[in-house]
């Protein structure tokens, strides 16, 4: 066979390239015949070009927008589109991670209760879709529920479930309350404020601004946090509409965990079931993020617990035995962990600690790396109220964190010596945490810690004022 050249390579027809396919040696031999033909060479995709917008371009794609919420572009929604589309596309990308596995879920339950889709994005701007998400004040989970509001609608917590980081029980209860403000203000910019700060404070806003009932009407009369809350909201509905025209595309594709609901009518302890079942303790608590301390206690064991789709035929065609072996391990481990308790307590530092204007048991609590429920069972409380001046004892082995933070300057010590500090939780951000932490500005956050950048991880402490 003659040589051929690369010309000819180029104009060789189809019928002969399929024929060359279905012969796998001659096709080898072909190629290394014609090694000299140039490589193809991808071009790369540059994910950190910022695409430039106006305001007009910006005003053009809003109103093309079809959505059922009130939404006509000004200042200061353009000034929060900017921020998550050029100051801020970490959080921007971190939601697109996040968004296939919970707003479907939200899309579903808005439906069948006949509201607006765009409600869905609420959830982004309390919690950045993190179902583990809590506030400085307590509020949890991805609709940021206080434990009040939470009972009102059927959330309840204790010290091995807390249903408000339940998605699917916190998303029903979410759309009922804001079903109940949107009847209460007659518009879903005051309900959607109601939600932020209370429907008090937008009825207190109503009357300082001489009756008027908009969003608009009312916004300086409104609590500063408020003020960008809907705004925020309105940001995010349109850059997520808009994500690839700002050019938020994720590097590599995030899908949901496939999942199947499995009854198992037995208290559990996640641990030992990982280690019977083979799965994967991180994808049980992903799956599950309102079970506390790994356990599922015997008031809730009927509770439906998700497991990885992969594992469902295993735990079918193994239950009996796994059952049994669960049993069995734990009444072995009875006795050690109640004699590992008292250990414990018995063994870690105690302080005393002295309540100030403004403390909670949830913020006590995280700043000695605790839990509440530790907090109410050493000091005999029946409910989380705590007063002024009350003494609490603390057993921690980390009890001296707050002296840890004083520096050698005496100068630094006069602001750092009473420093509240906030533990980072999993998908927290510097704009998340300036949010929770009111009067903290993200430069702030990053001068108190010494940070030179934006970036922070998961159990790292912040000095937050």
């Amino acid at each position: 066979m003659k040589t051929l050249t690369k010309s000819v390579c180029i104009t060789l027809s189809l019928n002969f390239l399929l024929v060359m396919i279905s012969h796998g040696q001659e096709l080898l031999e072909f190629l290394n015949a014609h090694q000299d033909i140039e490589e193809v060479i991808m071009p790369m995709y540059d994910y950190e070009y910022i695409p430039d917008f106006t305001y007009d371009v910006v005003k053009h794609r809003i109103d093309a927008m079809s959505t059922e919420m009130p939404f006509e572009l000004n200042e200061t929604i353009f000034s929060f589109i900017n921020y998550f589309t050029v100051r801020n596309r970490g959080y921007s990308r971190m939601v697109l991670e996040r968004k296939d596995t919970y707003l479907p879920l939200f899309e579903e339950a808005l439906e069948r209760h006949n509201m607006p889709d765009d409600i869905k994005y609420l959830a982004i701007i309390e919690s950045g879709l993190n179902p583990k998400a809590r506030s400085r004040v307590g509020a949890m989970g991805l609709w940021q529920f206080m434990p009040a509001t939470g009972r009102e609608y059927k959330l309840f917590v204790n010290n091995h479930i807390d249903d408000r980081m339940d998605p699917q029980l916190a998303t029903e209860a979410a759309i009922k309350y804001l079903k109940a403000l949107h009847r209460m203000f007659g518009n879903w910019e005051m309900a959607l404020a109601a939600y932020n700060c209370g429907p008090g404070n937008v009825r207190k806003a109503i009357r300082r601004s001489g009756g008027k009932k908009t969003f608009w009407g009312v916004y300086n009369y409104l609590p500063r946090e408020t003020r960008s809350y809907i705004p925020q909201f309105q940001a995010i509905m349109y850059v997520l509409r808009y994500a690839e025209e700002h050019n938020l595309i994720l590097e590599e594709p995030v899908f949901p965990m496939a999942h199947e609901e499995v009854t198992l009518d037995k208290a559990l302890n996640l641990e030992h079931f990982s280690e019977l079942s083979g799965i994967c303790i991180e994808d049980l608590e992903e799956l599950n993020p309102s079970i506390l301390n790994r356990q599922i206690p015997n008031s809730h064991k009927h509770f439906a617990l998700k497991i990885p789709q992969s594992k469902v035929q295993f735990l079918a065609d193994n239950k009996e035995w796994i059952m049994d072996s669960l049993l069995l391990k734990s009444d072995r481990l009875l006795a050690e962990n109640l004699e590992a308790e008292e250990d414990v307590q018995y063994h870690a530092e105690k302080i005393i600690y002295r309540v100030r204007s403004g403390d909670a048991l949830g913020s006590i609590a995280q700043r000695y790396n605790t839990t509440v429920a530790n907090l109410k069972k050493w000091n005999s409380l029946n409910s989380h109220i705590i007063k002024v001046g009350q003494n609490l004892s603390i057993y921690s082995n980390e009890a001296a964190l707050q002296s840890s933070l004083v520096s050698n300057d005496p100068d630094q010590n006069i602001n750092r010596s009473s420093s509240k500090v906030y533990t980072v939780q999993p998908g927290d951000s510097l704009w998340l945490i300036s949010r929770k932490m009111e009067g903290v500005s993200i430069e702030q956050l990053k001068k108190l810690n010494n940070l030179n950048n934006n970036q922070i991880k998961p159990g790292q402490r912040l000095i937050v004022g």
